[in-house]
């Protein structure tokens, strides 16, 4: 069995020959575009595709690799909740928990309760909703058999030790018949309001639930601040994962102790009953969010140059340390705060139609979060990487990936902020490299070529992109030809819109070798222009 994936040859990666080295020391305006009619398409609306599948490295070894395929979020609570795993999201929601505290124990008991007066039922029933399939390693249980092990830094042996019983939660009759599970069948940590973990963190509220774990908001008892912990499942796969997240984030805090460079900082980890539990500060809502509750209206674009800033400094100084991130899109760009203003847009046409109501940021402070997936550039790169909508075109022509493919991300994402939705609405491979020409123009005939050798089915008459199919939807074939171009999307009517078009475009390249990389990127003279506060 062959690698499945292979780096980027060295003539690719010329101009990134510097990555290694030290850092250096660091007319009239126009409102943004009016927000489009088309939504983002979220992936609720498609089935969830992940599994494991086997790669052989370099070397020779087996990897086991868990690949996510346009995975969605589970239910969320209010239209501001964040419901992914790695969001340390503090959005405005009501709390979640309204009623008297209930212990674990009796968490168990109404479930289990309810699980059998359902069984019961004798009259016609809907047809139970589709559950995700479970790998043979997610059996209820197993991994609660599992003595759990102190890894954290924090972490001690009798801390280790403790029964299931005592290590959390108030203490009540029922705890004291036996052991109470704290894992649901998926292997997810049961949250119970007030509920002490580690003897440190007092649970406050659910923040998000996602394939890896679930988030909650916290009140640390040692220093009497609130926190984010992100619980991982008590599954070997996640687990192993958690440990490489959690390797990444001391690294970036051991080399940026006052985190110039804006990455989150990890404040504590540790192993609480089988769950890798990594603690940071507690932030605002994600940026994807922010864009939801804003009716997906675009942001000023001051607004947008002071997120690109920082978003490219993040970047490059994951770069410098031989990092990639892969999973570079607005769910993991945190807002520090997250007040606003409201401003009055007057609708253009229409004379006596009620202003439309608009959110402006008073803070544009951001954090780059979620490290689960980052990876060091001389270790094993997985096949696929990074989120649909902001996936490179290298990834999908199964080409190999670097540091090129986080520039692209980059790309989209401040596509994004300036329309208000994503540029790429698709889930499928070719239709998804069709969109990219539409918008970004043909593919050179290099990297054509290069993406027919690994990826024929794709491509007809030696390097075309065969596309349309005959097997493809009308619907299909009608998105695609709504996509427009990049100037259409950014018309260069001013300096700053040429300015900042140039940029998108550097970073949107079809070859990785022709792409800016994120440190030439923050010399880009659009960032030397002064943008005036606009709405």
């Amino acid at each position: 069995m062959q690698a499945a994936v292979q780096h980027l040859p060295p003539q690719l990666m010329s101009s990134y020959s510097t990555l290694s080295r030290a850092p250096n020391s660091n007319p009239t305006a126009m409102h943004t575009p009016p927000t489009a009619t088309r939504k983002r398409k979220r992936a609720h609306q498609y089935t969830v595709s992940y599994s494991e599948v086997q790669e052989v490295d370099s070397s020779g070894r087996v990897r086991e690799v868990i690949v996510i395929e346009d995975t969605p979020p589970p239910p969320t609570v209010s239209p501001a909740t964040t419901t992914r795993s790695h969001l340390y999201s503090a959005s405005y929601q009501p709390p979640l928990y309204t009623g008297p505290v209930r212990t674990r124990a009796r968490a168990a008991a109404e479930a289990q309760a309810l699980s059998a007066s359902t069984s019961s039922l004798t009259t016609a029933v809907p047809p139970p909703v589709k559950k995700r399939k479970r790998d043979p390693v997610e059996v209820a249980g197993t991994a609660s058999k599992k003595p759990a092990t102190a890894n954290g830094h924090l972490a001690t042996a009798a801390g280790a030790k403790q029964s299931w019983a005592s290590g959390s939660g108030a203490a009540t009759d029922e705890a004291s018949k036996g052991p109470v599970p704290c894992d649901d069948k998926e292997g997810h940590y049961i949250i119970v309001p007030d509920d002490l973990i580690f003897k440190r963190y007092r649970t406050v509220r659910l923040l998000g639930q996602g394939t890896f774990g679930k988030v909650v908001e916290a009140l640390d008892t040692e220093t009497s601040k609130k926190v984010a912990i992100k619980i991982i499942r008590a599954i070997p796969k996640y687990r192993d994962a958690s440990k490489i997240e959690v390797r990444v984030l001391q690294k970036l805090k051991e080399r940026d102790p006052n985190n110039k460079h804006k990455c989150v900082h990890l404040l504590h980890w540790f192993d609480h009953r089988n769950h890798i539990c990594l603690v940071t500060e507690l932030l605002g809502m994600c940026v994807y969010d922010f864009l939801k509750e804003n009716d997906f209206a675009p942001f000023p674009r001051h607004h947008i140059q002071s997120f690109a800033r920082q978003l490219l400094g993040s970047v490059a100084f994951l770069h410098e340390l031989h990092l990639i991130h892969t999973d570079l899109k607005p769910e993991n760009i945190l807002l520090v705060n997250n007040n606003y203003k409201f401003v009055q847009i007057p609708i253009p046409g229409k004379r006596n139609a009620q202003p439309r109501i608009k959110r402006i940021l008073e803070s544009t402070d951001i954090r780059l979060i979620d490290f689960g997936s980052a990876t060091f550039e001389e270790e094993y790169h997985s096949s696929v990487v990074s989120t649909r909508h902001y996936r490179a075109p290298e990834i999908i022509l199964g080409l190999g990936w670097s540091y090129p493919c986080d520039a692209f991300s980059l790309g989209c994402i401040l596509v994004e902020f300036y329309t208000g939705v994503a540029l790429f609405q698709t889930h499928d491979n070719l239709e998804h490299l069709a969109m990219m020409e539409q918008v970004m123009g043909k593919m050179p005939e290099r990297f054509a070529r290069s993406g027919a050798r690994s990826k024929p089915e794709y491509f007809k008459e030696g390097c075309k992109l065969d596309w349309p199919k005959p097997k493809a939807t009308r619907q299909s074939r009608k998105e695609v030809r709504a996509c427009r171009s990049l100037m259409d999307i950014i018309s260069p009517t001013d300096s700053v819109n040429r300015n900042f078009f140039d940029l998108v475009k550097r970073l949107l390249t079809f070859d990785p070798a022709q792409r800016i990389t994120v440190k030439e990127a923050l010399q880009h003279p659009y960032f030397a222009q002064h943008i005036p506060e606009e709405i």
